[in-house]
């Protein structure tokens, strides 16, 4: 579970922001704000690229306020996902882990629905390619919490509906607090378990209708 108390911050000269949110372990906690609102404020906060003025963010009870992002227990999904294009779908899979385990990266290659493009290089995948193989990374990393900045936003209609669902199963079959930044609000009537509202540099809870598992679904190619 990711808990962000009562957190603040600003920038030099600008308003203060301010951060109270419980994010559940198996369950997807979205934050819906306009362009400009400070949802990407709020992820650098928990990954800790920035440090705030006051408050505590806790997973699992554990205090990681003052912690380097090196240490902190968070993986990372942004928009448009970076791999080294000349190097294969496993290769970058691998990186960042202190030792490659080739059953173990094919395994979590087959589990995000890849399973025979290991040896392809990156430059040769589609968009939803290239998110599923990130994804596959953050499941050897093994993190508890899984930050999402709008990752669906540059796919096509039917691969982001399929790729949403993907990031819904595997966050509860492997237990993920995951955030979910968008102002996207059909990703998050698809996918959402609790919502928050970003707006006037405060978040603040909202409600929504459980989500709709027929709109989240999709053929995963």
């Amino acid at each position: 579970m990711l808990e962000l108390d009562e957190v603040r911050f600003a920038y030099a000269g600008g308003p203060p922001y301010r951060f109270s949110m419980t994010a559940e372990a198996g369950a997807v906690t979205a934050v819906r704000g306009q362009s400009g609102a400070g949802k990407s404020t709020l992820l650098d906060l928990v990954a800790g690229f920035l440090v705030p003025s006051a408050g505590h963010i806790r997973v699992d009870g554990a205090d990681i306020t003052a912690l380097p992002p090196e240490q902190r227990p968070v993986s990372i999904l942004f928009q448009s996902e970076t791999l080294f294009e000349h190097l294969s779908a496993e290769r970058n899979v691998a990186l960042g882990l202190p030792k490659a385990d080739p059953a173990r990266i094919a395994a979590a290659l087959a589990e995000v629905g890849l399973p025979d493009i290991g040896r392809q290089r990156a430059a040769t995948l589609s968009g939803g390619q290239t998110q599923r193989v990130a994804l596959a990374r953050t499941l050897l990393r093994a993190k508890p919490v899984l930050l999402l900045d709008e990752p669906f936003s540059a796919l096509d209609d039917e691969t982001r509906a399929a790729t949403r669902t993907l990031v819904q199963t595997l966050t509860r079959q492997h237990q993920w607090a995951t955030v979910l930044v968008t102002h996207h609000t059909d990703d998050i009537a698809a996918i959402a378990d609790r919502v928050y509202v970003l707006e006037n540099n405060v978040l603040a809870e909202t409600q929504i209708a459980p989500p709709d598992q027929s709109r989240a679904g999709g053929n995963l190619r």
